[in-house]
């Protein structure tokens, strides 16, 4: 698929494409950490990924950057969902909790980012990452700038 195809694509058609196409020829955060888009709907996106040893702050639990990126992947591509084609987004401001800490032996930490307004110059979302047990590892806000 070229550029051009893709800027075609609503959001929500390129974050299902992403879903079932996985490429892995395109350099992404979410390639690099083994991102997976689990469920992908207007305004609602669910990506997971597993906890590895390189994932470690000093304490040698998972860094709370991992959460956050998580977060903040999960929210965006949930805005994304909601936007034309053509459109983008930017995201301007991220509030993240962190409620505990995650292991760093191949846990699964999913992300849920649900859009809560989605404007024409901004849209606000928020998001919780669950580990394997269903327990809060966190939870967050974000505003996205529409370009």
């Amino acid at each position: 698929m070229t550029t051009t195809d893709l800027a075609a694509m609503t959001g929500l058609e390129l974050m299902r494409w992403v879903q079932t196409e996985r490429p892995t020829d395109i350099p992404s955060i979410g390639r690099l950490l083994g991102m997976r888009f689990d469920e992908v709907e207007h305004g609602r996106m669910v990506i997971s990924l597993d906890t590895r040893p390189d994932f470690a702050n000093p304490l040698g639990t998972v860094h709370g950057g991992i959460a956050a990126t998580l977060l903040d992947s999960a929210m965006a591509c949930a805005v994304h969902t909601t936007l034309p084609a053509g459109a983008s987004y930017t995201t301007l401001e991220l509030k993240v909790n962190y409620i505990r800490a995650a292991r760093t032996d191949g846990q699964t930490l999913t992300a849920e980012g649900t859009v809560i307004h989605a404007g024409r110059r901004t849209a606000t979302a928020e998001g919780k990452v669950l580990d394997d047990q269903g327990n809060l590892i966190a939870h967050a806000t974000t505003t996205c700038m529409i370009l």
